[in-house]
């Protein structure tokens, strides 16, 4: 499990000129030097543990915001931000921007808001008021990790495993002794469209035949993230959203909680480290999904307690992207404004029940482990939807993977893109429209390996 080290100088220095505090005041009472102080503010040191610590005890200081409030998202999100080809003359390097977030945290974050806006942002096929982009953009600034959910959920999960060892018996006991709610199977005609119901006047949890075992067992689960409304409520009146914004991120935290609760995170986590992150194991273990594992895994970033960072995404036959988190990754295979054909995430849809590997190499020279299944929703009567799941991580964090056993990570890598529009790779096969600002070049005399030729530079 790799430790990240924590650059956060623009929390510090809010927080200092909040408090009116020269820099030679703040590193007295913080009991560390003023030289020092100014590197951490810098971001030429990361925040130890030890002044993290002071903060809290000195000032009240909740650590959390250190990591939740990086200008514009940080380095990599501004990086990907400045690979539009827009910005391809101007050659501004990670130290550049490492020194912009520095030195003028608040432009930084002027940057990002203005370029999301007009619609150029990591997910701007969402639309730029769109509410679903206003809540995974506060999703990433926690980095899919809300450490309050996690513990109310572990509790609770802790107190139903000494009742029953039996979840969703457990479960179903808890809504009727606490919450006065029976639980009960209905068939598919009487529920028709519907998967869950909670159905006040009869005071029951209606849920579809349809469902299978882990499918109830998530949904009692979701239904008993009432338990944590407190928490919730309080994340999401500090999003600031619209109330449609609003309606989808409590969704988002209800369905949090319930992963919490099924799969809580010091039993998920060891059980993670000691089989090798194996999937299948995980999903059999802890009575949950392919799809509920993997968003699970999103999620390990509990400080002292962090698991590998994953992203997932997920897509449609038409390479529509429904679901995206990056995590603690910053992988660029999220962000990007679209998909590569040659990774074998399209792939993964006529592979049914099959868990495919592939190590791919971005432009940047990032090398990423991921692994593609594609699966179809519960429920579904006469047309089935269909969808790929796509998750992975840094090709170095990947060693313990027992999915990368004899996989060598240093090895020959699939060269990818973000999609044709984005991608300045020459002579790529699949390619089918030239980068997005490039002039294409036609010549009647010769014809490459792609018909689509274009400018270098």
């Amino acid at each position: 499990m790799a430790e990240q080290k924590l650059f956060a100088g623009h929390a510090v220095r809010r927080l200092r000129r909040t408090l009116a505090l020269t820099q030679a005041a703040m590193a007295e009472a913080l009991a560390v030097s003023a030289s020092y102080l100014n590197l951490v503010e810098r971001n030429q040191r990361p925040v130890s543990a030890t002044l993290m610590l002071r903060l809290a005890e000195v000032y009240d200081f909740d650590p959390r915001k250190l990591a939740a409030a990086e200008p514009g998202g940080g380095v990599e999100a501004l990086r990907r931000r400045l690979a539009d080809p827009l910005f391809a003359d101007l050659e501004i390097d990670r130290q550049q921007m490492e020194e912009w977030l520095a030195g003028a945290p608040g432009g930084a974050e002027a940057f990002a808001r203005a370029y999301d806006r007009i619609g150029g942002g990591p997910v701007a096929e969402e639309g730029a008021g769109d509410p679903a982009r206003q809540v995974r953009r506060e999703v990433e600034r926690w980095r899919n990790h809300f450490a309050d959910l996690d513990a109310v959920a572990e509790a609770l999960a802790d107190e139903l495993r000494q009742a029953a060892g039996d979840p969703y018996g457990a479960m179903a006991e808890r809504l009727r002794v606490k919450h006065q709610l029976s639980v009960r199977i209905l068939p598919a005609d009487v529920m028709p469209g519907l998967l869950k119901r909670l159905d006040y006047h009869a005071r029951q949890v209606q849920l579809s035949e349809l469902l299978d075992g882990a499918g109830r067992t998530f949904a009692l689960a979701e239904w008993l993230a009432s338990e944590a409304r407190g928490e919730i409520e309080a994340l999401v009146r500090g999003a600031g959203l619209d109330r449609a914004g609003e309606r989808l991120y409590r969704r988002h935290l209800v369905s949090y909680f319930a992963a919490a609760l099924v799969m809580p995170y010091g039993r998920f986590l060891r059980a993670c480290e000691q089989s090798g992150y194996e999937l299948e194991l995980l999903q059999r273990r802890f009575g949950a999904s392919f799809e509920q594992v993997a968003h699970r895994l999103t999620t390990l970033q509990r400080v002292g307690a962090r698991g590998l960072p994953f992203f997932l995404i997920r897509i449609d036959r038409a390479g529509q992207v429904s679901k995206r988190f990056a995590g603690a990754s910053g992988s660029p295979l999220v962000e990007g404004p679209g998909l590569c054909p040659l990774w074998n995430l399209t792939e993964a849809f006529g592979r049914a029940d099959e868990t495919l590997v592939q190590l791919v190499e971005t432009e940047d020279a990032a090398r990423w482990f991921t692994l593609s299944r594609a699966r179809t929703p519960q429920g579904a009567r006469g047309v089935k939807a269909r969808f790929a799941l796509g998750i992975g991580l840094a090709a170095g964090e990947a060693r313990a993977l027992s999915a990368a056993r004899g996989v060598d990570l240093g090895g020959e890598a699939v060269p990818v893109g973000l999609g044709c529009r984005a991608c300045t790779r020459p002579d790529c096969p699949q390619r089918s429209a030239p980068p997005a600002g490039r002039a294409a070049l036609a010549n009647e005399r010769e014809s490459g390996v792609t018909p689509f030729g274009f400018a270098r530079d």
